[in-house]
């Protein structure tokens, strides 16, 4: 379990996370969404002991993050936004170097590779250099050598931006299978289907602050369900309503086109914070 208690990070004088309570049980698929520069990858660097808080606390099983670090880094798996592989080095090579520098033995690592491999579907090309990969091909190899050492949480920042609609699904089978084996998850990503799909549970984030925290399908209705969208000078204008027909209703009276649709997470952020999780 992760608790976060009145989590702060100063930067100078930017604010980047402003004190944050949160609670991420063992085993769920967390969601942390928001714009670019909302604090999301500064949580997670917070989170992994890359950069210390300013003030409040963050526990792992009831342990504060920085007493042990050695100890603290082995509890997670991490995939960054950006690439880590060793291009010229192979699939097999890139999985070998990272279980050596968590110590593993020869047998554990020969066994584990395989096991990693297979499950992520790149066993046939295991010898290959990774600089001859595909985005997802890389991607998944990135995730698999996150997972070399066993960690408790598997910390994911945009993990599939910039792939293709095939490519991403292929990540999100390989994601909902290790949560379902009990692995725990925290993903952050602007992509709201990404995270309608996959999390049981996501925080929406604006200027370092938490401002939901549910189910997808909890935040929506909480809202309303359906949305009624049109532009009228000076901007697109969102409506809410628990019923479609209440939102049909509600259109007649336009003059100017409109659609009526089911609400998503894109419109509860617009509502909140009058901008896109894409800006």
């Amino acid at each position: 379990m992760i608790v976060y208690e009145n989590v702060r990070k100063e930067y100078g004088k930017t604010i980047a996370v402003d004190g944050v309570d949160l609670v991420i049980p063992k085993g769920e698929f967390f969601g942390l969404l928001g714009p670019n520069g909302a604090g999301k990858t500064t949580m997670v660097r917070m989170t992994t002991a890359l950069t210390a808080s300013t003030s409040g606390s963050i526990e792992i099983d009831g342990e504060p993050i920085h007493r042990d670090l050695s100890v603290t880094k082995r509890r997670f798996g991490i995939v960054p936004q950006y690439t880590n592989l060793e291009s010229e080095l192979s699939a097999r090579r890139n999985l070998e170097y990272h279980g050596r520098l968590y110590g593993m033995t020869s047998a554990e690592r020969k066994a584990r590779v395989a096991e990693l491999l297979d499950f992520a579907e790149l066993a046939e090309r295991a010898d290959e250099k990774a600089a001859s990969y595909s985005g997802g091909m890389r991607r998944r190899l990135m995730i698999i050598k996150a997972l070399m050492h066993s960690p408790d949480v598997l910390f994911l920042d945009e993990p599939t931006v910039g792939l293709d609609v095939a490519a991403r699904r292929k990540i999100w089978d390989l994601l909902r299978s290790m949560n379902s084996r009990g692995l725990t998850i925290f993903l952050t990503t602007h992509y709201l289907e990404e995270a309608q799909m996959l999390c049981g549970r996501v925080g929406l984030i604006d200027k370092g602050r938490l401002i939901e925290l549910d189910s997808p399908e909890n935040i929506i209705a909480k809202h309303g369900k359906y949305v009624l969208e049109y532009y009228q000078e000076p901007g697109t204008e969102y409506r809410f309503f628990d019923e479609r027909e209440a939102a049909a209703a509600a259109a007649e009276g336009l003059s100017c086109d409109f659609q009526v649709r089911e609400a998503n997470l894109e419109d509860v952020f617009v509502q909140l914070t009058n901008r896109r999780i894409a800006d």
